[in-house]
């Protein structure tokens, strides 16, 4: 039997948890870093991304705790909120720089662990 400590998604966990950590006003809590993956993966698609689509997805909480994280993802600066062209009222989500270095800090330790 193969020990648990060897096998890459061990290695990848491992990986993570020896990423320098933000400091706590910038640290993403679970919920955080559901819906960043959220958004990263809606981007990824090449797809827009509302704020009103966000808060629709019951399955992360109440429309007032998609609201208040994704306020916190803001200050946190990892996404931005953009007015919508054609309608100044609906506000377009984006990532930023600090969330495209997250995702690549994430890429470097999958590549890592499955080289091991």
């Amino acid at each position: 039997m193969k020990l648990i400590h060897s096998t890459p998604i061990a290695c990848f966990l491992n990986a993570v948890a020896s990423l320098p950590t933000n400091s706590p006003s910038t640290r993403l809590d679970w919920l955080e870093e559901q819906l960043l993956n959220y958004i990263f993966l809606t981007t990824a698609r090449d797809e827009s991304l509302l704020v009103g689509q966000i808060i629709l997805l019951k399955q992360f909480g109440s429309q007032a705790t998609l609201h208040g994280r994704l306020k916190n993802l803001v200050r946190k600066g990892y996404i931005r909120l953009l007015e919508d062209k054609e309608d100044g009222r609906r506000k377009l989500v984006h990532l930023t720089a600090k969330a495209d270095n997250h995702y690549e800090q994430l890429s470097k330790c999958l590549i890592s662990a499955l080289k091991k």
